[in-house]
C-alpha cells in the first residue's frame, strides 16, 4: 500500500508541475519518457524555444528532508545524460535545453506548494 501511495503522490506532483508549466506558456512535449538508464518526468518547450527537462520531487512531509536534497551529483549527471539521449533520439542535438527541478510539498490539509528551479544543472 505504501508504494501505491508514493506513486499517487508522485503522479499528483507531476500533474501540478505540468499545470504550472502550461500556466507559464510552456508546451508539454512528453511526460514520463523512459529509457533503460532512467526516466524524465516532464519535457517541456519553453516560450523562449528552450527545452526544459524537469525532475519532479513530491513530498507530503519534510521528515526525510527537502525534496531538492534528493538531487545529488549522480542524479544530476543521470538527468544530463537522459536529456542528451532525448535530444539525440529526437534529432535535436544542438538545441538549447536546460535541466529544471520542481519540488512539490503537500500539506496535511491537502494544499500544496511548488518551488521551481530552472536551469539548475
Amino acid at each position: 500500500m505504501h508504494i501505491k501511495n508514493n506513486q499517487r503522490t508522485g503522479a499528483f506532483g507531476e500533474e501540478v508541475v505540468t499545470q504550472h508549466l502550461i500556466a507559464n506558456n510552456a508546451q508539454i512535449i512528453e511526460r514520463n519518457w523512459r529509457i533503460r538508464e532512467g526516466e524524465i518526468d516532464i519535457i517541456a518547450l519553453q516560450p523562449t524555444g528552450v527545452f526544459a527537462f524537469v525532475e519532479v520531487k513530491t513530498r507530503s512531509s519534510l521528515a526525510f528532508g527537502h525534496p531538492f536534497e534528493a538531487i545529488n551529483r549522480d542524479k544530476s549527471h543521470r538527468m544530463q545524460r537522459l536529456a542528451l539521449g532525448w535530444l539525440a533520439t529526437h534529432g535535436c542535438l544542438g538545441c538549447n535545453y536546460q535541466i529544471d527541478v520542481a519540488a512539490v510539498l503537500i500539506a496535511a490539509d491537502g494544499s500544496h506548494s511548488i518551488e521551481y528551479r530552472a536551469n539548475l544543472l
